[in-house]
């Protein structure tokens, strides 16, 4: 027989049971669109997570104190050994002229409480320099001046969700906040960065050191939890990452194991993006199970098939088909019930894909991409896992004797 002739005769055996070929080919539907699904979101996180970080600027470090180090005089060093010394020494062109320029901050957390609202949030003790190194902008009001920090000012810069949460749609510029008991003038808010941004309050790091921490060292020096640093451009990251190792490693006398961390932006972005390809494989893989159970489901279904058509075997044999055009309509059945699932889940899955895009689910904006890669390589395995649980009920079907599939009752 012609391939055109199986074919025809694959479509019309597969539509004598409308409802028996619509549950069958709900696996494939539900596998395929779960996958479609599963990956779009993994890669819309992906892509989100990756416009946030590229938007802090690809020319950042950040430097951090660890727990280990040793030093010449034999003391290990400890968590409090960054402080803002240091990163005033890290602004000398001598010894590191690929650095821009630097922001230490002070990390703590606390109540904040406005005239009828209070919330819980991170507070950032800042400089003025601070906001342009992490490229951060002012909505309204105004952003810490260096004034501010000389004269440890209790002044505050609201994130923009603080700002929603406290004052809702007013302007809290000018009004007065309470950070842990102390009074604060809100000077600023801050534009839209992304959630864990946007639930910060800053105020100049002299005020958040001698006001709101104990971030002090035992010579009366301002401990900080991280130095942001800013290179002179993308190309001078390394050469700056090596100026900053070298120039602290002198002041804090490191003979054996560094007692800060340095980071840049592109091996965050890496890190990240290596989580995010893996955790996007997982659910690809929890989706895929589902493709096995369709495909199951398709082999059950064929067995049936020829179960129910052993007469007809006998028949077409009796008539001179030969083992392989059984063995090819079988085949050929299994696979268009595959395709045909296949294609629906792909369908399926892009509309799905489209309507969850930008929707916000738990609490989250969720951003999907729809990969056309993906869909053709799902539709690609549904079709290898419809030939392949289609071959052994097509082999069984060309194997029957045609005088004993005649006899069959």
């Amino acid at each position: 027989m012609s391939i055109l002739a199986l074919l025809r005769t694959a479509w019309f055996s597969i539509g004598s049971n409308k409802l028996r070929t619509g549950l069958t080919l709900l696996g494939m539907i539900i596998g395929v669109a779960a996958v479609i699904s599963l990956m779009a979101i993994g890669r819309g996180s992906q892509n989100t997570i990756t416009e946030r970080i590229e938007s802090l600027g690809s020319d950042l470090l950040f430097v951090r104190p660890t727990s280990t180090g040793g030093s010449i005089f034999g003391g290990g060093g400890d968590s409090d050994d960054l402080t803002i010394d240091d990163a005033v020494a890290l602004l000398d062109p001598v010894f590191a002229p690929s650095v821009a320029a630097v922001a230490p901050e002070i990390q703590t957390n606390g109540q904040i409480v406005a005239a009828d609202a209070d919330t819980f949030a991170s507070i950032l003790g800042v400089t003025s320099d601070y906001f342009p190194v992490r490229n951060f902008t002012i909505d309204l009001g105004q952003a810490i001046t260096p004034a501010h920090v000389l004269n440890g000012s209790r002044v505050a810069v609201l994130g923009s969700q603080i700002s929603e949460t406290l004052y809702g749609s007013r302007d809290p510029v000018g009004q007065t906040i309470r950070i842990n008991q102390k009074v604060f003038t809100v000077i600023g808010v801050m534009d839209s960065k992304g959630a864990g941004e946007d639930n910060r309050v800053l105020v100049p790091i002299t005020t958040a050191a001698n006001r709101l921490t104990s971030n002090r060292t035992a010579d009366g020096s301002i401990n900080v939890q991280t130095i942001n640093v800013k290179a002179t451009s993308g190309g001078t990251v390394d050469a700056a990452e090596a100026e900053i190792t070298t120039l602290l490693r002198l002041r804090h006398e490191v003979t054996d194991e560094d007692d800060f961390l340095i980071t840049n932006q592109q091996e965050t972005l890496d890190t990240l993006n290596e989580t995010n390809e893996t955790f996007a494989l997982f659910l690809g893989a929890i989706a895929g199970i589902s493709l096995l159970v369709g495909g199951i489901g398709i082999m059950n279904i064929m067995l049936v098939s020829v179960t129910e058509r052993t007469r007809e075997i006998g028949i077409r044999k009796a008539l001179g088909a030969k083992r392989v055009d059984i063995l090819y309509q079988f085949v050929l059945e299994a696979l268009l019930l595959s395709i045909a699932g296949g294609g629906l889940g792909v369908a399926i899955g892009a509309v799905l894909v489209r309507l969850s895009n930008g929707r916000n689910i738990a609490g989250q904006d969720v951003e999907t991409v729809f990969s056309t890669d993906i869909a053709l390589l799902a539709l690609g395995v549904s079709a290898v896992i419809g030939l392949f649980f289609g071959i052994y009920p097509a082999a069984r079907a060309s194997r029957l004797h045609p005088i004993e599939a005649l006899r069959h009752d």
